[in-house]
């Protein structure tokens, strides 16, 4: 494989770069958007209240620039020519621009560019948020560099070039200093707009999880109400900050001054949770902003749920909430709740307050919300914070995830996902979290009919299940399959540590849930590994005779406290054993609290004999004591009551800590493609016959230009050029119908194989070209594929479609017709690292075919990851291809690489 360098992708690549929001550095928001003429009054609104300083540093001059100067910076029609971004804040009823940055060419690679920032909202970070917007742009239109001139004692504007992170040179002349900016993204680039995003997104959380006051709009006296609820919630929880009702009907509430609007709450309020109508939320929003409060949850329902009418209620009321510099969370949601000591916020309709803990949910379902924060207390987890994100409008799932990322207070971040909003962009940012802190994850829609269900309960578009795997195991995020699974590993992973490996000991004091547990660790992978010579004479030398020493160790129904605690502090101490699960099933009542001793007493002795990092989990199955913990000092063991259930979390918790320790993939960049001229063909195909498949030869040359193994050969168009290639590629050969409107060419004779003269050759052009006249298709025909016969190897296929959420999902499997059959296929998402491309490979239960089989030769495993890693870039920089089909590719031995035998684009 040829890799110049690895491939660095802006975050920000996959969203709307010229318009839509952005988060400041105080984690206000504003709008962006690209110029328009329209725009000309408030443009000249902005640099009219520009300080002289911020002026001259701008236009080189105090006064004001001429009106043509500002209409010019009002174009951006032609980005190849110029372009302006400005970004927009509402106040006195107005939009106002408080940034604006253009770029103008000063050649085909090259572009000047230069911003201006409303001098109240300096040091916000907006200079460097509108470089890095203008990049993107530039980038997309064929720019390489981005050239500046400034002031040497513009330092906001230096400092902007110098946190961007791109790769600059300096010239200085006199008082003024030239920049030239490097649009090649690097690592340093990447990784500061990550910074910058996530610190920001952060502040603009802040005020949610940590406010000192909050108002509740729509507060009621009724106890029916959504509004009563929410008030009860909130005084019963102990909130402590000031809490504030809002209701113009009333002064009163439940003994508590209440307000007849928000603006006349004299203190300041930093959260606004809001139950009202639909109708008037709107407007609710506008006194909030007159306050200054900067973020509202919205209790409401009735927007894009309920139909297209709601839906766009709910965009303008985003749009509004942005521009005033606000976040909200909802609408249609449950709230929010926040278990630190020092707030105490359950701003929800319920008055169930889980316990302090270390775990944090985000829900799209308020109902699942309920019914997770009930089951955490069956489970003894404690919960950090909790947000039910409804719609999903504004905060969302991946701005909490980076909420979390940085909290102290969280170590395991649960989510109830039933739809994506921007999944590529949730997979960059979980990829990055999993690393420091396990998510677990339920995807609601695995049906047909539950995806019918997510969509109309969350109004988006259910994702594709195959999709929504791929992505989860890219990420590193832990699948659970129900509520219950998923808070049984979060009871595993936030109390225990990750284990070193697959290797379980088992203690138990019956067979039957010994069993059962044994094939649950041997279904997830586990091994219920065999014990040492050693580890079984310290067993008999503390165990009665009757015991099983043998792994699971079975210390019968007689077992006493002391034999437990005996046996799980030598398997503890054992070097052959990674994690331990303890069972125990009651004889009677009345043994339960002296095992529950006994195995405690055994946990602490293991631990001070130095296996504090083997996890230990307990299947605790005594009736009349299920609801027993099992914790001491720093440790909580987690306890379930069923057998298997340990096993599923050890197996999920190891699969977890082997994605942890494998090295982050790289995306591999290559110095021997030819993009311009696979755009080119896609482009010409697109404007000559609209959407539909390239042609056999145009395919040929798209997979040649991006330096793919074809199969040497050609398209011929006479039965004479068909002999000639033939020759060319010497017998014995392939001949198969070179078309792109008939997909089944087997089924008219359109591939005939290991032909080994001219005159067979000959008599297979013929026969197709009489086959297509009598079916009236000669039109289709474009001539014939010629090509030697590949007679070894293993036949696989890569394949890429492109989901309409997920953008390119790209395949791997063995080839031929065996992919139909066995459906023995491995999907990622792209962009593939080079991680992903070799789990592709040997992914696959017929991986063992490619190592080599009864005396076949291994393949060429490089070169089949090679070829995913260039199909991958080809679906990435060319989004007009929608699907591939390589199919079958001959993989050969060691050194010989593969070949595309035969292979199909869709464009459009």
């Amino acid at each position: 494989m040829r890799f110049v360098r690895p491939l660095y992708l802006p975050p920000l690549e996959a969203d709307h770069t010229e318009s839509g929001s952005l988060i400041m550095r105080d984690g206000t928001t504003a709008a962006i958007r690209p110029a328009e003429p329209t725009d000309i009054p408030m443009m000249q609104q902005l640099i009219g209240r520009l300080s002289p300083e911020s002026r001259r540093h701008r236009f080189f001059s105090e006064s004001l620039p001429s009106s043509d100067s500002i209409a010019a910076l009002c174009r951006s029609s032609n980005p190849r020519s110029r372009f302006t971004l400005i970004v927009t804040r509402v106040w006195e009823g107005r939009a106002h621009i408080i940034a604006a940055g253009s770029y103008w060419a000063r050649d085909g690679q090259t572009a000047e560019v230069a911003m201006a920032v409303d001098d109240e909202f300096h040091g916000k970070g907006l200079g460097t948020l509108l470089l890095e917007r203008l990049a993107l742009v530039a980038i997309r239109h064929s720019f390489t560099h981005l050239w500046a001139v400034t002031h040497v004692d513009n330092l906001a504007m230096r400092e902007v070039f110098r946190e961007s992170g791109f790769t600059a040179h300096e010239a200085y002349e006199g008082d003024d200093m030239q920049v030239e900016l490097s649009l090649i993204p690097t690592e340093t680039t990447v990784s500061r707009t990550e910074v910058r995003e996530r610190l920001a997104t952060t502040a603009s959380l802040r005020p949610f999880f940590q406010p000192q006051s909050v108002a509740i709009i729509g507060a009621s006296h009724d106890p029916n109400k959504i509004g009563y609820r929410l008030l009860d919630a909130i005084t019963a929880g102990l909130f402590r900050g000031g809490v504030y009702p809002v209701n113009p009907k009333t002064t009163d509430i439940k003994g508590i001054l209440t307000y007849p609007s928000v603006q006349n709450i004299l203190e300041p309020v930093d959260l606004v949770v809001i139950s009202i109508p639909r109708d008037s939320v709107s407007s609710v929003i506008d006194e909030c902003a007159a306050k200054g409060i900067r973020a509202c949850v919205i209790i409401t329902a009735g927007f894009a749920e309920v139909g297209q009418a709601g839906a766009t209620l709910q965009q303008q009321l985003v749009t509004k909430v942005r521009q005033y510099g606000m976040r909200m969370i909802g609408p249609n949601c449950f709230g929010i709740l926040n278990t630190d000591p020092n707030i105490q916020l359950n701003a929800t309709f319920t008055t169930l307050f889980p316990p302090r803990g270390r775990v944090a949910m985000s829900s799209q379902s308020g109902a699942i919300g309920i019914a997770t924060l009930a089951g955490a207390r069956r489970f003894h987890l404690g919960i950090s914070s909790f947000v039910s994100v409804g719609n999903k409008a504004d905060v969302s799932t991946n701005d909490l995830l980076q909420y979390w990322e940085e909290d102290p207070a969280t170590d395991v971040i649960l989510l109830y996902v039933e739809s994506f909003g921007n999944p590529r962009r949730f997979a960059r940012i979980a990829r990055r979290v999993s690393r420091r802190k396990p998510i677990i994850a339920v995807k609601a829609g695995r049906s047909q009919s539950g995806r019918r269900a997510a969509g109309s309960h969350t109004a988006a578009l259910a994702a594709n299940d195959v999709a929504v795997d791929a992505l989860f195991h890219q990420a590193g995020i832990i699948r659970a399959e129900s509520l219950d699974d998923m808070l049984a590993l979060a009871a595993g992973l936030s109390n225990q540590s990750l284990p070193q490996g697959r290797r379980i000991g088992i203690i138990t004091n019956a067979g039957g849930p010994a069993i059962l547990c044994t094939d649950a660790c041997e279904a997830g992978a586990l091994v219920v590994s065999e014990l040492s010579a050693q580890t079984k004479a310290t067993l008999a030398a503390l165990l009665p005779s009757v015991a099983a020493l043998s792994n699971p160790v079975d210390l019968i129904a007689s077992a006493t406290p002391d034999q437990y605690a005996k046996a799980i502090e030598t398997l503890l101490s054992a070097d052959e054993i990674d994690a331990l699960i303890i069972l125990y099933i009651s004889v009677t009542v009345a043994d339960t609290v002296g095992i529950a001793h006994g195995i405690l007493a055994g946990i602490e002795k293991g631990r001070k004999a130095d296996a504090k990092a083997k996890p230990v989990l307990i299947g605790w199955m005594a009736e009349g004591d299920m609801d027993r913990t099992f914790s001491f000092q720093t440790e909580t063991i987690p306890t379930y009551h069923l057998p298997e259930t340990p096993a599923l979390v050890l197996s999920k918790a190891a699969s977890y800590a082997e994605w942890r320790q494998q090295p982050t993939g790289m995306v591999p960049d290559f110095d021997d493609l030819d993009l311009s001229a696979v755009r080119q063909i896609c482009a010409d195909a697109i404007f000559r016959r609209g959407a539909g498949w390239l042609s056999t030869e145009e395919t040929r040359n798209v997979l040649s230009a991006m330096r793919l193994p074809v199969q040497p050969g050609g398209v011929a168009r006479t039965a004479d050029e068909a002999a000639a290639l033939a020759k060319q590629a010497g017998y014995p050969v392939a001949v198969k119908l070179a078309s792109h409107q008939i997909v089944h060419k087997t089924e008219i004779g359109g591939v005939q194989l290991n032909l080994a003269s001219e005159e067979a050759v000959r008599k297979a052009f013929d026969s197709m070209r009489t086959r297509l006249v009598e079916t009236n298709q000669l039109d289709a025909m474009e001539g014939v594929l010629v090509q030697p016969m590949v007679t070894r190897g293993v036949e696989v296929m890569i394949g890429v479609t492109d989901d309409p959420l997920f953008g390119p999902l790209i395949a791997f499997g063995l080839g031929g017709i065996h992919v139909e059959i066995f459906g023995d296929v491995q999907f990622r998402i792209t962009p593939l690292t080079d991680r992903d491309a070799a789990e592709m490979v040997r992914g696959v239960k017929a991986y063992r075919l490619l190592t080599g089989y009864r005396g076949y030769p291994p393949a060429d495993l490089e070169a089949l990851e090679d070829t995913l890693l260039r199909v991958s870039r080809l679906v990435e920089e060319i989004p007009e291809i929608s699907e591939l089909d390589l199919n079958p590719i001959f993989a050969l031995p060691p050194g010989q690489g593969c070949r595309i035998v035969d292979a199909r684009i869709l464009v459009g």
